[in-house]
């Protein structure tokens, strides 16, 4: 028998509305499926075999350069496993190598495709190449996990600072507040992307750079809502009960206040983050972003405007940021309502 509605705590609850929603529920476990892919992308999509077993002896190119001489070659220069010669010779005469899935990483270049470049989709390539001659399917995870992890930073950066200074702004009030939120309008109409083109002009691109630039302007959008839900609960019998007690305003802040306060945080994570993903996106696309060889999907989209007949990049790469941005929403919808307490436990 189920456990009753009454002796559920409110995370189990709000866990159990989440789950009802299956279009927010399976949007997290398929996402959550596609982040442990990316993370694992050497694994998955490598130029190097994962194991060499020539001649007796176990090699691990994933781990160690090897020369060609290793394999019975005529250089001393670092093997290059696409090399048919070299596949030949650790792959005939009793020597086998276990190979990824997709045999290419993300900055392989095909020396030995057919098809000049870019290519579509073949047995070689499945997702074809773009206009270097890399794989598109390697570009796409890895770029993938790049968006992904950028994402999360950023807004575990945008989510801290709008915290802090929501609290403050909402639990202290008065002067305070007023000073705040003067400050905010003024920084709010620093006109963001002319920085970043003034920024990117001065020092090299770097992924670091981007994240403390966009981290400067991510928090205010939170802070409005952590800075209501402070003004609200300051005013609560709990909060007057805990300053008679002579608790301090920190702990009050953070131990009594934040943990009431954090439905609105929760709810904008995917949000936050789908936006963080699509920065990423659009900044490169526009040559503002990762550095020059970074996996990225802004700058796949920008092959794709540049080679309008190679209709896989656009396609592809559209495809996998649509997906991305859908899973995010699908789980930030299913997440507002868990939350919201007007949604009644069947």
């Amino acid at each position: 028998m189920s456990e009753p509605a009454a002796s559920l705590s409110p995370a189990r609850r709000a866990w159990l509305r989440f789950r009802r929603n299956r279009l927010g529920y399976w949007s997290l476990v398929v996402f959550c499926a596609l982040v442990l892919v990316s993370l694992g992308a050497e694994l998955v999509s490598n130029d190097r075999p994962l194991v060499v077993r020539y001649e007796g002896q176990t090699y691990f190119p994933m781990l160690r350069d090897y020369p060609e001489t290793t394999f019975g070659g005529d250089f001393a220069t670092p093997a290059d496993y696409l090399d048919p010669y070299v596949r030949q010779r650790i792959t005939t005469g009793g020597n086998w190598a276990l190979y990824t899935l997709n045999p290419y990483g993300a900055d392989t270049l095909n020396y030995f495709a057919k098809a000049p470049n870019p290519s579509g989709p073949s047995r070689e390539n499945w997702l074809g190449t773009d206009d270097r001659g890399r794989d598109l399917l390697a570009q796409l995870i890895y770029g993938f996990r790049v968006s992904v992890l950028f994402g999360l930073a950023l807004t575990a950066v945008g989510v801290a600072l709008g915290i802090l200074a929501g609290a403050i702004q909402g639990f202290f009030g008065g002067k305070t507040d007023l000073a705040f939120q003067r400050f905010i309008e003024i920084w709010g109409s620093m006109p963001e992307l002319y920085l970043l083109i003034i920024f990117s002009a001065i020092f090299a691109p770097s992924i670091a750079l981007l994240l403390i630039l966009l981290s400067l302007f991510g928090w205010m959008g939170l802070s409005d809502y952590v800075r209501a839900e402070f003004l609200r609960n300051r005013q609560l019998d709990y909060v007057k009960a805990a300053r008679a007690l002579g608790v301090t305003n920190g702990q009050i802040m953070w131990r009594h206040i934040l943990p009431n306060s954090m439905v609105p945080v929760v709810t904008f994570l995917p949000f936050r983050m789908s936006a963080a993903i699509l920065a990423l996106t659009s900044l490169d696309f526009l040559g503002l972003g990762v550095p020059p060889g970074t996996p990225s999907l802004g700058e796949l989209l920008s092959q794709g405007k540049n080679n309008i007949d190679a209709w896989w990049i656009s396609i592809f790469t559209f495809a996998v940021l649509v997906v991305t941005l859908l899973l995010l929403t699908f789980m930030g919808d299913a997440l507002r309502d868990a939350l919201d307490p007007r949604k009644a436990d069947r």
